[in-house]
């Protein structure tokens, strides 16, 4: 018995350690890091796609990088300032929403901070931390910036492609930085006064901004002209030894004249300026030359010239702003015409190519636009057809019903042969791609021919590049965004954007290829970002083709696919022919990535990506050479796109 009592107890004591000894060594291991993950678990319990065993449960938190996991919602910043042991942050490239509220920045340990490309906004305040040493808040909706005097060891700052509209205060006494970056913001200031040192400065990018001051030789050099794209206004001044890009003219209307023809086409024009320069130095010396009472005459004749330059000027501005009543009659005219016509032959019939028995006229069209009413009439995006009106057909069929002006393939301005111009209809409407955007149908009125387009929701390329705050479909400038999951797609990310681009070069290939067995082939002549379509998936359309033009060339074309893709690439709008030999310039010296567009981002590893990038920009070079015939074909440009992304090839396995 008392063998047994032993025997016991040593296996209770036995079963007492055993249960003991794991209990202490798992909270002595996981003791303050478990703690961690619950800080962080509680920082994103209000954040759409956050997996919390992202999270090591028993190790301090050092660095939390969860870029492009497609966050959406608002962090609670000030739980993360209670990780002791944090050093770096990396939340870039998410759909994170509201503000950054001061505390955050109390964390101990913190050292690098990268919130980019996100819907962050409100005015940032950073509260002193000496030890933080990169700071990237760029591709976001900030309006300020404060509290930059307590980051004494800042060495990087990117403040770019926010709606900060002055240069923040404590800026200049950054005296460490290396790498600063405030582009793309319109913000007022003085250059270099409200600007760090520059001497300790390695990289640096002001463009797109209002600045003023001076800017000299040396820092032009230093930092290349790509840092001083539209850097200021009227007060910011270029010394004379400074070498920098040529400014763009004034804003045109999107997609429309502010657009350059191609440089090919207007060679012939430099003799003239040329003989213009001599004239006026002869006429110089002859006024140094001359005696007093030649200084006499040369007054009388200032005084006639001023005369006649006011006279010109006031006929000029008769001149532009009957152009201006011209085109904002034209909306008018074109709705007159086209209800006289309905009212004329309201029986006229609608052909329907894939719905020949649904029997429609006219009339039917008027009654499903409001009589081509003002309310049912589309924005004019720069194309050269007539006005446009969206109209929704029996069978819930969306449609645009477009009017016909100026020629198009096979069919004549004032053509009156209605067989003829059906024929040319049906020849468009059998060109059918999946990057091509559908003839559906034709309605010929006496003299008024209308087209039915098939309706494209999403808009146009130029509405998501320069309308839609970081490309994504925002309702308004609060944050509030679709709730679809197809909706919160973005053209932000690099692989859509180079699906555009592909999709935009098989389209037009095959427009310039022609139907199989047709032989007919069409140029495009205007190939805008306003021409260019979205579906739902944003897979491009592209529109307004078929018209005739004296100067349409497919070389053309090849040159404003190019100019398409520096603008893709870019998001930079109003290119013409001084901005496009500007950016060939970067890309030919091996500076490409100094212009991609900063909202740009990918899933690839970052070298991966940039060398992709790279290369599509490359290809937007080769296709705005000078001379027609170093132009590659569309065919061979659709090539060379699908080499560039592999990952594209493989899904896209067909030709264009």
């Amino acid at each position: 018995m008392l063998l047994h009592s032993h025997v016991r107890r040593l296996i209770l004591l036995l079963l007492v350690l055993s249960a003991s000894v794991p209990s202490y060594s798992a909270s002595s291991s996981c003791a303050g890091a478990g703690n961690d993950a619950a800080i962080v678990a509680a920082a994103f319990r209000h954040v759409r796609n956050f997996q919390p065993q992202s999270v090591p449960a028993c190790a301090p938190v050092r660095e939390l990088r969860l870029q492009s996991r497609n966050l959406t919602g608002a962090v609670a910043w000030a739980s993360l300032a209670n990780l002791s042991a944090l050093a770096a942050l990396d939340l870039s490239g998410n759909a994170l929403r509201g503000a950054i509220p001061g505390g955050f920045w109390r964390a101990p340990s913190l050292r690098s901070v990268d919130v980019s490309r996100n819907q962050l906004g409100g005015s940032l305040r950073v509260e002193p931390n000496p030890r933080l040493q990169s700071l990237n808040v760029s591709g976001n909706r900030f309006t300020g910036v404060a509290g930059l005097d307590g980051l004494a060891g800042l060495d990087a700052l990117d403040l770019s492609a926010n709606r900060i509209r002055a240069v923040p205060e404590g800026l200049k006494l950054l005296t460490r930085l290396s790498r600063l970056n405030i582009s793309g913001n319109a913000m007022q200031g003085r250059f270099p006064g409200d600007m760090p040192p520059l001497g300790g400065i390695r990289f640096l990018n002001v463009s797109y901004n209002n600045l003023s001051g001076v800017v000299n030789a040396s820092a032009v050099k230093k930092f290349g002209p790509s840092a001083f794209v539209h850097a200021g206004n009227a007060s910011l001044v270029f010394s004379k030894d400074s070498t920098v890009p040529r400014k763009a003219p004034p804003p045109s209307p999107p997609g429309g004249t502010g657009r350059k023809k191609d440089p090919a086409r207007k060679a012939n024009s430099a003799p003239t300026k040329s003989k213009g320069k001599k004239h006026w130095g002869v006429v110089a010396v002859a006024v140094v030359c001359g005696v007093a009472s030649v200084t006499v005459l040369l007054c009388l004749v200032v005084s006639v010239a001023c005369g006649v330059v006011r006279c010109r000027k006031r006929k000029n501005k008769d001149k532009e702003e009957a152009e201006e009543k011209k085109k904002a009659q034209r909306g008018e005219k074109a709705e007159e015409e086209v209800v006289v016509a309905a009212k004329g032959a309201s029986s006229a019939p609608v052909v329907l190519f894939e719905r020949p028995l649904m029997e429609l006229t006219l009339a039917d069209l008027a009654a499903a636009t409001s009589g081509f009413g003002r309310e049912s009439q589309l924005a004019e995006r720069g194309g050269r057809s007539g006005a446009a009106y969206r109209a929704v057909l029996p069978g819930d069929l969306h449609v645009v019903v477009r009017v016909v002006e100026g020629a198009m393939a096979g069919v004549e301005e004032d053509d009156d042969n209605p067989a003829a111009a059906a024929a040319a209809f049906r020849e468009l409407a059998r060109f059918r791609h999946p990057n091509i955007l559908p003839l559906l149908g034709y309605c010929i009125a006496g003299s008024e021919k209308l087209l039915l387009y098939e309706y494209m929701e999403k808009g146009d390329l130029h509405r998501w590049l320069h309308e839609l705050p970081a490309g994504r479909p925002d309702m308004d400038d609060g944050g509030d965004i679709w709730e679809t999951a197809e909706d919160k797609r973005s053209i932000s990310d690099w692989p859509t954007r180079h699906r555009i681009a592909l999709g935009v070069a098989r389209g037009l290939a095959f427009l310039h290829q022609g139907w199989a067995g047709s032989g007919r082939a069409v140029v495009h002549g205007h190939l805008v970002p306003t021409n260019v379509l979205l579906g739902d998936d944003l897979e491009p359309r592209i529109s307004d083709f078929g018209h005739l033009g004296e100067d349409a060339t497919a070389e053309g074309d090849v040159y404003g696919f190019g100019v398409l893709v520096l603008e893709l690439m870019t998001g930079q709008g109003r290119w013409d022919e001084a901005s496009v030999s500007w950016a060939r310039g970067l890309i030919r010296d091996g500076k490409g990535l100094d212009i991609v567009d900063p909202r740009v981002h990918g899933e690839a590893a970052e070298q991966v990506v940039e060398r992709e990038m790279v290369e599509c920009l490359r290809m937007g070079y080769l296709c705005t050479a000078h001379s027609p015939d170093k132009r590659p074909t569309m065919q061979q440009v659709v090539g060379v796109l699908k080499d560039i992304r592999p990952a594209a090839r493989a899904i896209d396995g067909g030709d264009a």
